[in-house]
């Protein structure tokens, strides 16, 4: 399967391997994770960025953007915003990662036009994904596929990205709880991994990237 997701001025698009897709940390130290993710970027090709903040308070979520989008938009990588719609032009932001299904994603691809990214989350849902797709989103992504004690603990299983890549153009990313072995299974139906904490909670985020893609070289 090939795909794309088209962000302002900037386009991407999987070659026969699955491209890497960014997600921040829930609290990042603004003193130093600036300066991590730059190295990262600049270590391995990113196709995306996405900013996905616990904290709900406003200062912080603009001071973190501003930030980051200048490291993002800088080496052409766009940088989309989980969930927080309004933000999304308010600072030059590339587009949304709605994490729940029930937002009205089709009145959202109206309101922010054909140019904005905008992606899905869907569990482990196949109907989930598919109303997303025919909503307007540019992707979707499911998950967890590895092993965690969040949610429900209920993962997306290889057989949904199998059936996906055979059946669906839409792009999808393969996220949560990723480790080396899932990345080599899954990277044949696949376009999109969404590397978060897994990297972040390292000593070196940049070597423990590179280890988690290694099946892809």
């Amino acid at each position: 399967m090939t795909g794309s997701v088209q962000a302002k001025g900037a386009s991407f698009m999987p070659d026969d391997s699955p491209q890497i897709y960014l997600i921040t940390p829930p609290a990042p130290d603004m003193d130093s994770f600036p300066q991590a993710l730059a190295r990262v970027l600049d270590s391995h090709p990113v196709a995306c960025l996405r900013l996905a903040l616990a904290t709900r308070d406003e200062d912080t979520i603009l001071r973190c953007a501003d930030a980051l989008r200048e490291i993002a938009h800088a080496r052409d990588i766009p940088l989309v915003i989980a969930d927080h719609v309004l933000m999304v032009e308010r600072l030059g932001l590339d587009g949304v990662h709605l994490s729940d299904t029930t937002k009205p994603l089709r009145k959202l691809r109206t309101e922010m036009g054909a140019d904005a990214i905008i992606g899905s989350y869907c569990g482990n849902s196949r109907h989930d994904g598919i109303s997303a797709g025919e909503a307007g989103a540019d992707y979707v992504s499911f998950g967890p596929v590895g092993k965690t004690a969040l949610g429900d603990g209920q993962a997306a299983p290889h057989e949904l990205f199998e059936w996906w890549s055979a059946m669906i153009e839409l792009p999808v990313v393969a996220e949560g709880a990723l480790n080396r072995d899932l990345v080599a299974a899954l990277a044949p139906v696949t376009d999109f991994f969404a590397f978060g904490e897994e990297i972040w909670t390292q000593a070196d985020p940049v070597a423990a990237l590179r280890e988690l893609i290694q099946p892809l070289r």
